[in-house]
């Protein structure tokens, strides 16, 4: 078993985004187990925190990169940092970042391993989820695909084919780790085809670029630059797959056949992966139940009829939660709440978060025995209905937690799914 890793001392970075050109300062922090890797942005009242995973990410909104955020930030460009986040296997990282890009560097991820290396990687107590591959993923878009395998290790297959002399076909397979990463894969820069550049100029794309952090490919060769590799190209969208594939939450097992995929397709796959991680994470839960009914009534004064939390799987406290809530049509609410098309009401299913992060908070020494009351609740939306059958993972995590209030995030899930999420503030006060 692998443990998770964070690193040993912060360190910062200052550069200027390939895309936007902004001037960007970034500040790499060491974070606690199970946190993940964390954006934090210091330039906005309120310091926001964006969690880089697949539901943070904005598919619509950015082109020709990986970019995510929520209502209240967002940052672009992630895909280099997260492969070599990944590839180190640094699961838990606080990343503060005074813009909305982070910096391009020289277009690869060299830097990021080399910073990385240098504050020192450390093994902490808990032990990482791996995902393996148990049963083949597949997903095409045109000429595009993506088949993840069953295998033993980690490894990609990529194949490069664009409409033109240069790159009309190359192909590389590798397996990832940490040092085959740093000298095969880490040094290939991003690059563009000279016909396409000032288009994508005028669409306000590639502003900070230049020859150095860009390799622009010309009729006869790259222009005002020397390759790196025979074959750079290929192994730069191997390292975009990889930080892609990093936003699923955690690594996996499993052999990536990858035929010219590009960003929009690799984060549908890490889309699957992350539903299929959630699904096997529940099922293991349950197995390992950390609380059950009866332990969660010794922390919360709830009882039945409203009572919505059947068993605590993942308990951190005064940190995050997971939860589990089993719909069922003997529920009392569905005799009441649409009965000839039951739907388990939208009130009641945050509730059901906020018992969940009513345990996490009350779990904690210093806030045993209190009460917590709603104060507050925000940013609530509910996606799809939850109905008789479903099973609810109720995910919280802390945000602040003091003595006399709690700030929690909510999320409710079913089969993987975010089906309704809400940011809640509760009074912490004795009983």
């Amino acid at each position: 078993m692998e443990k998770q890793k964070t690193i040993v001392n912060q360190f910062s970075l200052s550069g200027a985004g390939i895309h936007t050109g902004n001037k960007v300062n970034v500040t790499f922090k060491p974070a606690p187990v199970s946190s993940g890797v964390t954006f934090i942005r210091t330039d906005i009242a309120g310091a926001p925190r964006i969690q880089a995973n697949v539901q943070s990410f904005l598919a619509s909104k950015f082109s020709r990169r990986s970019s995510i955020g929520n209502n209240q930030a967002e940052i672009q460009t992630i895909e280099h940092l997260m492969s070599a986040l990944s590839s180190l296997g640094i699961d838990n990282i606080d990343i503060e970042i005074d813009n909305n890009e982070l910096p391009g560097l020289d277009g690869s991820a060299i830097k990021f391993v080399e910073a990385l290396q240098q504050a020192g990687v450390v093994e902490q107590e808990k032990e990482r989820y791996i995902h393996v591959i148990k049963e083949p993923i597949c997903i095409e878009d045109g000429l595009s695909s993506i088949t993840i395998v069953p295998a033993n290790e980690f490894k990609i297959s990529y194949t490069l084919n664009y409409d033109h002399p240069l790159l009309e076909a190359q192909f590389l397979e590798v397996r990832v780790d940490a040092e085959t990463f740093k000298t095969q894969i880490a040094p290939a820069r991003t690059f563009c085809l000279e016909a396409e550049a000032s288009e994508l100029q005028n669409q306000g794309l590639g502003l900070g670029a230049n020859y150095d952090n860009t390799l622009v490919v010309g009729k006869t060769g790259v222009i005002k630059n020397k390759l790196r590799f025979k074959d750079e190209f290929v192994r730069h969208k191997i390292l975009d797959l990889i930080g892609d594939l990093g936003l699923a939450g955690c690594p996996i097992r499993g052999h990536v056949i990858a035929l010219r995929s590009g960003h929009t397709l690799n984060l549908k796959i890490a889309q699957k992966i992350y539903e299929q991680k959630i699904k096997a994470q529940g099922e293991a839960a349950m197995e390992e139940g950390v609380l059950d009914v009866n332990e969660i009534m010794k922390i919360i004064p709830h009882r039945e009829p409203f009572l919505f939390v059947d068993r605590v799987n993942i308990l951190e406290k005064g940190k995050r939660a997971t939860g589990i809530k089993n719909v069922t049509i003997n529920d009392y609410f569905f005799r009441g709440h649409f009965p000839g098309r039951p739907v388990m009401p939208g009130v009641i299913i945050v509730e059901a978060m906020a018992q969940v992060g009513g345990v996490m908070m009350l779990a904690s020494p210093e806030n045993k025995g209190k009460l917590a009351f709603f104060l507050s609740i925000d940013n609530v939306k509910f996606r799809k209905p939850v109905v008789p059958g479903d099973q609810l993972v109720l995910e919280v995590e802390a945000i602040k937690v003091k003595s006399k209030t709690g700030q929690v995030r909510g999320r409710a899930l079913v089969d993987g799914k975010v089906v309704a999420e809400a940011d809640f503030v509760c009074a912490l006060v004795e009983n």
